[in-house]
C-alpha cells in the first residue's frame, strides 16, 4: 500500500480532523524514527499513519480499539509487522508489543499528545518555539495533559532511546510538518 492509498483511505474513516492531525503527526515521527534506526520508513510511516483506523467506529468500545483496526489492515493485506504494531499500540488489551516498530509506535502515540499540548500553553502556540527541554519539564508535571501516559512514553528506553533524544526525534519530526498539524 502507497501512503497516499494509506492517506485516503484514513481520511475515508476519519472524520475527526484532531484524530487526523494525530495520525499524521504519529506518522511523521514513525518516519523519523526509522530513519534514525536504519529501518524501512515506508512500513513505520504506514503503521503510523494507519493505527488509529479503527478510532471512530470503536471509541465507545475501547476494548475494541486496534483490534478491528488490526483486523482491516490484516484484510488489506498489510504486512503483518504493521497489523501487530497497530494492534499492540492499544495499552488496553496488555499485550505487549514484540518488534521494533510496535514498540516504537506504543510509545509514539501518547508523546504526540505531549507534544501538542505543550504547544498550546506557549504564548505563540506554534510548535516552532517549543523545545525539547519544553516537553521534558512537561513531561515532568503528572498533572499536565493526563491522558500523555507517562509509563508508556518512557518505554522508548526499550527501543534503545533516552526520553530526552525520543522526545528531541519526534519533536523535530513534528516541527517539519507543522502546518498540516495547524501548530
Amino acid at each position: 500500500m502507497t501512503r497516499e492509498e494509506a492517506l485516503e483511505i484514513i481520511q475515508e474513516k476519519i472524520n475527526n480532523q484532531n484524530l487526523l492531525k494525530h495520525s499524521l503527526a504519529v506518522e511523521a515521527c514513525m518516519e523519523s524514527l526509522a530513519e534514525y534506526f536504519k529501518e524501512d520508513k515506508e512500513k513505520w510511516r504506514l503503521s503510523g499513519l494507519l493505527h488509529d483506523i479503527d478510532y471512530e467506529e470503536t471509541k465507545n468500545s475501547p476494548k475494541e480499539h486496534s483490534l478491528r483496526g488490526a483486523e482491516a489492515l490484516k484484510n488489506l493485506g498489510l504486512n503483518n509487522d504493521i497489523v501487530e504494531a497497530v494492534k499492540t499500540h492499544n495499552e488496553a488489551h496488555n499485550i505487549q508489543p514484540t518488534t521494533k516498530m510496535a514498540k516504537a509506535l506504543f510509545s509514539v502515540d501518547p508523546l504526540t499528545g505531549l507534544i501538542v499540548a505543550a504547544t498550546l500553553v506557549l504564548p505563540e502556540k506554534k510548535i516552532s518555539y517549543l523545545t525539547a527541554q519544553n516537553v521534558l519539564n512537561r513531561f515532568k508535571e503528572k498533572s499536565f495533559a493526563r491522558g500523555a501516559n507517562r509509563e508508556i512514553i518512557k518505554k522508548c528506553e526499550d527501543i534503545g532511546l533516552s526520553l530526552e533524544k525520543f522526545i528531541e526525534i519526534c519533536l523535530i519530526a513534528m516541527q517539519k510538518i507543522s502546518k498540516g498539524l495547524g501548530l
